[in-house]
């Protein structure tokens, strides 16, 4: 594919908070700088991440407008000066933490003549220029579409499990909220054998789902006490490791609650960031760790390839967590989809 700039596209662009993405071409004029990478994107997921920031959660955004994304697949169309780790054809997975290359300078897109910011991932758009430690390397006859996932929710939530808490066979996991992230960590539990594995949400689709993923119990928070639930499966003990994937302040004291002593709970849902919770400090005393959880401690040169392995072999459930899929077009359908509660990932796809 020749490509020539300025180069025009099609993108979903954050002008104000509480507010529709807006459906627009933008402009990268080019040329490429050190380290920067043009992705045409074939699919993105949409995360709980980019429905924070469209909801301003975080706080005042200083970067409006903007654009999203930050999980997906695509092949690579051109690279600037000091990109060793790709080259143009590559088919690659997209992710937001860092990986090996060049951390690159932030590009920024225009249109109608004013400017677009953009950080060093975006996937909301049909071409991207990305930083070169953002992607990964896949096979060219990878499916393009589920492995969209392989930037984000599964990592994250597999690796939680494995890289972050280290739950060795045999523990105990308890997994607060069964969405993309969640039913990953209960995944991740199942691969290395933990058990019990207690999936809890509000949502008694999303329990089913847990279960088909590899949960051994499931609670309904709606209509059970949860933490006497736990106590009762653990023999009184707590859950040995504890994982959060939802985002309000309450699941994460009851995650405290459900904890052993000593033990762990780890956070990847972000709360909102006046948020506040109240704890035992006897149970921190006693040796409960509270730990925020970032990408699941994944290196993505080495897990990515690792994970997409599991899946083609059969030990890692990556399609079934595809729920929905919608064109580019239809991005605020498919946000819509994800706020209801939708079980699993909806993917936008540009192809």
């Amino acid at each position: 594919m020749s490509i020539h700039y300025p180069l025009q596209f099609k993108a979903a662009i954050l002008e104000k908070n509480h507010q529709p993405l807006v459906i627009d071409h933008v402009v990268f004029e080019g040329p490429l700088q050190a380290g920067q990478v043009l992705v045409r994107i074939h699919y993105s997921g949409i995360c709980g991440k980019q429905i924070e920031e469209i909801q301003g959660s975080g706080g005042a955004d200083p970067y409006l407008p903007h654009l999203l994304g930050h999980e997906g697949s695509g092949e690579v169309v051109d690279i600037g000066p000091g990109v060793k780790t790709v080259a143009v054809g590559d088919r690659v997975v997209l992710h937001w933490v860092k990986g090996s290359g060049i951390d690159a300078d932030t590009p920024y897109y225009s249109r109608n003549g004013q400017r677009v910011n953009a950080g060093w991932i975006t996937t909301f758009n049909e071409y991207g220029v990305l930083s070169e430690n953002r992607m990964t390397v896949i096979p060219s006859n990878a499916n393009m579409q589920t492995v969209a996932l392989l930037g984000c929710a599964v990592p994250t939530g597999v690796g939680v499990i494995i890289n972050e808490a280290k739950v060795r066979p045999g523990q105990s996991a308890a997994i607060f909220g069964c969405g993309g992230v969640g039913l990953n960590a209960v995944q991740g539990a199942r691969l290395i054998n933990a058990d019990p594995i207690i999936a809890v949400d509000i949502n008694k689709a999303s329990l089913q789902v847990a279960k088909e993923f590899g949960a051994t119990h499931s609670i309904n928070a709606n209509t059970a006490d949860v933490i006497e639930e736990i106590k009762n499966i653990t023999n009184d003990l707590g859950a040995e490791a504890v994982v959060v994937a939802a985002a309000n302040p309450k699941v994460i004291e009851q995650a405290v609650q459900a904890a052993t002593t000593p033990g762990a709970v780890y956070l990847v849902a972000v709360p909102p960031a006046d948020a506040q919770v109240t704890l035992n400090p006897l149970a921190i005393h006693r040796q409960c760790t509270l730990t925020g959880s970032f990408g699941g401690g994944i290196v993505p040169e080495r897990d990515i390839p690792r994970y997409l392995r599991l899946y083609e072999q059969g030990k890692l459930k990556l399609d079934e967590l595809i729920s929905h899929s919608v064109k580019l077009d239809e991005i605020n359908q498919g946000i819509e989809l994800t706020m209801s509660g939708t079980i699993g990932r909806c993917l936008i796809r540009m192809i």
